[in-house]
């Protein structure tokens, strides 16, 4: 695949050094970048901050071309030495063959652009939402850039923020999303994934079918579901809306406010620069900022002769100026969303009901609604039914980052804020975009359990590895049938890691595993939350000398896929995060395949968990055996040299007749090595039609210590020859 770059880094001061990639509620743990380095032995942190930010003209254009040495930064006052800079440029042209698979590893995830699209259920009517969802699924399925995040939710004053998406590249799950809101009758919830990334569970494609589900996942789920019942959608979202239909108590306001800054704070575990498409109708802005000179007239002019004649004492102040309490609560409430690197971009959708409100149309919330985006560093807009090209302003403005990161001194884990100050220096920008600040790190236990689903969520679908827990992954398509393949996953995480910095005797540790498609859809996925008890010995023992060991599966189409794994301690927050690349063949033109090579590994070095059958799954055929006896695949082989090792071999619609198995040994570096011999042992009887398991005996003696791969490659004389399959292992003398 051709690619484009977009990001280039460039260490303190500016190099030609550019990477071929293209770009893929509750409280703060740490900022959204920070990265704590720690190191429990010694009780010792690093913490490392990055920093994304914008730089506009005048006109509204982002600059390009900046190094290290055009900014400064203060934090808490303090100037702090750039130690990186990324640049990423999203303008940049989009190769025809673009993949999202694989991209998101080399784009930072602080680097990367995130749309949160909010729908106010409770300061909005019915079809004024219904009608701005219709624009905003436009948006999301034409106009975001293939590595754009994107998240969807409400906001009611009886229930709250209610997430709906979680940040995620599915384009398909967001219109789906989009097009019902949660409504009940008309949602097609998935309630099984705890992340949020499924919103409806994917349809099953066959080889046949494959292509045009593919090209209609990102419209045509969202086209039918929009066309089918508008005025069914109306009536059952008016019961969702039901309010007073006069003005609204300060009260309320009050409440909104509050919730709004909740749900502020939980977006601060959100890495990256969140921008908040908040579609409202708004609020009566006489109640926060009073009457404005062109309204209410004769009331206006009785005030001001009240005041002339020394009767104060009879304004009302709050009708004349605005609740100065309500400021208070609105004015903190935004405080929370720039801390959170959250800008809010309003859109008023009140104009949106023309000819369907007999009622008419007021502007009574235009002020209020840019009150609360002018503060953010937002705009407002006023027509919807345009947010495509009025949101393009935005894009194009936030088309340039440059990722800056620093190291502070005596970052203490008590949670405080502290300020950021970034100058561009030697040029004179329209304006400088960047978060306020960001809060030092506290302890992960104190986190409400929305954000640490946030932070979750958030790791996955950046895809960026994170190696605070050691994870080796193996993923291998099965044959279950021409058109689907069972794809058992085997998770191994290392002991060590997780019991570092444990002080519990018990252990809860969360496994999240989801699977996306070449367009970044979510076609499957597995979780669950692990107790472990360290007071037995044979636990404790097995996680020091080897770690815990899950086997969980997939259910996949022929195609291209990314499984993204994320292990982390419930109790320390510790995590590992490991991507894999799977490709699904075909098992229709019966060609001969073999699956990469498993290593049988002795029972007693890990504690073994199998996926919980609670998920409603039918139940599958245990893939890993040979001859009749099942064993445990390792996903990162650790040999001796004095020990030979046995390896199975999968392989379908292999021919009659003599097999031969050629072997070489590569290292780290990719070149070849003397040292280390493979031998056929024994052709199995498998009893099934086109399935064969070869028994394959692996010697690893005269390798040295170190990270090997093993290529193994099947030869059946004249009739066919097998690619090498390989699989990496370590040796350890």
């Amino acid at each position: 695949m051709t690619e484009t770059s977009l990001r280039s880094r460039l260490p303190g001061t500016r190099r030609s050094l550019v990477l071929a990639a293209f770009l893929f509620l509750g409280h703060l743990l740490v900022a959204p970048e920070l990265t704590l380095a720690q190191s429990f032995g010694e009780e010792t942190e690093v913490t490392v901050v990055e920093v994304p930010v914008s730089v506009v003209d005048k006109n509204g254009d982002p600059v390009r071309g900046l190094t290290a040495e055009d900014f400064t930064i203060l934090d808490n006052g303090k100037k702090q030495k750039i130690r990186s800079l990324d640049v990423i440029d999203f303008e940049m042209e989009i190769p025809a063959d673009y993949e999202v698979l694989g991209s998101s590893e080399t784009l930072p995830a602080a680097a990367r652009r995130r749309f949160f699209f909010l729908f106010d259920l409770s300061f909005s009517q019915p079809i004024s939402v219904i009608r701005a969802r219709e624009a905003a699924r436009r948006f999301v399925l034409n106009n975001l850039h293939p590595t754009d995040l994107v998240a969807v939710a409400t906001f009611s004053l009886e229930t709250g923020p209610r997430l709906l998406v979680t940040f995620t590249p599915d384009r398909a799950q967001l219109a789906r999303a989009i097009d019902t809101l949660g409504a009940r009758g008309l949602r097609d919830r998935y309630e099984g994934d705890p992340l949020r990334f499924l919103y409806q569970v994917p349809e099953r494609s066959t080889p046949e079918s494959s292509r045009a589900s593919e090209s209609e996942s990102r419209q045509g789920i969202a086209r039918r579901a929009g066309q089918d019942a508008l005025t069914e959608q109306q009536r059952v979202l008016a019961r969702l809306f039901d309010r007073e239909q006069d003005s609204f108590a300060k009260s309320r306001i009050t409440d909104w406010s509050k919730a709004m800054a909740a749900l502020a704070k939980s977006l601060n575990s959100v890495q990256g620069r969140k921008q908040i498409i908040f579609f409202s109708e708004g609020f009566d802005s006489k109640i926060l900022l009073g009457r404005t000179p062109d309204s209410e007239n004769l009331l206006a002019q009785d005030d001001q002769l009240r005041v002339a004649q020394g009767q104060a004492y009879l304004v009302d102040s709050e009708a004349t100026y605005g609740s100065t309490e309500l400021q208070g609560d609105i004015n903190k409430m935004l405080r929370e969303f720039r801390r959170s690197d959250s800008v809010i971009q309003a859109v008023d959708i009140g104009g949106l009901r023309a000819g369907a409100d007999i009622r008419g149309r007021d502007n009574r919330g235009q002020e209020g609604l840019f009150y609360i985006a002018n503060e953010t560093g937002g705009e407002l807009f006023k027509d919807a039914n345009d947010l495509g090209s009025q949101l393009s302003r935005v894009m194009h403005r936030t088309a340039v980052t440059y990722l800056l990161s620093f190291q502070p001194d005596q970052v203490e884990r008590n949670g405080e804020y502290r300020k950021l100050k970034i100058k561009v220096n030697g040029h004179k920008p329209g304006r400088v975009a960047h978060r306020d600040g960001y809060y030092a790190p506290r302890p992960f236990s104190e986190l409400h359990p929305l954000e640490r689903s946030l932070l979750a969520a958030d790791a996955i679908a950046s895809a960026n590895p994170r190696d605070e827990i050691g994870l080796d992954v193996l993923a291998v398509p099965f044959r279950a049938s021409e058109s689907s393949s069972y794809v058992p996953v085997i998770l191994e995480a290392k002991g060590v890691d997780l019991l570092a910095g444990h002080r519990r005797e018990l252990m809860n540790v969360e496994i999240y595993t989801y699977v996306s498609d070449a367009n970044g859809e979510m076609r499957d996925f597995f979780s669950q939350v692990i107790g472990l008890d360290l007071r037995k010995a044979k636990a404790k023992q097995a996680m020091s000398e080897g770690g815990l060991k899950y086997y969980g599966h997939l259910n996949l189409s022929p195609g291209k896929y990314l499984v993204r794994v994320l292990v982390r301690n419930a109790d320390t927050g510790r995590t590992g995060v490991k991507t894999v690349s799977v490709t699904v063949p075909s098992y229709a033109d019966q060609d001969p395949q073999v699956l990469p090579p498993f290593f049988l590994e002795d029972p007693g070095r890990w504690v073994l968990v199998r996926e919980s059958e609670d998920r409603g799954r039918e139940s599958v055929v245990y893939p890993f055996t040979v001859k009749g006896e099942p064993y445990i695949p390792a996903a990162r082989p650790v040999l001796r040299p004095r020990d030979k090792a046995e390896v199975c071999l999968v392989a379908y619609n292999l021919k009659e007749g003599e097999l031969e198995i050629t072997s070489r040994v590569l290292d780290h570096l990719g070149e070849v090595v003397d040292g280390g011999t493979a031998a056929l042992v024994e052709r199995t009887v498998t009893g099934i039609d086109g399935l064969d398991k070869l028994l394959v005996s692996f010697n690893p003696r005269g390798l040295r210590t170190g990270d090997y791969t093993l290529e193994l490659s099947v030869a059946g004389g004249a009739a066919f020859d097998m690619p090498a399959n390989t699989v990496a292992f370590s040796v350890l003398n």
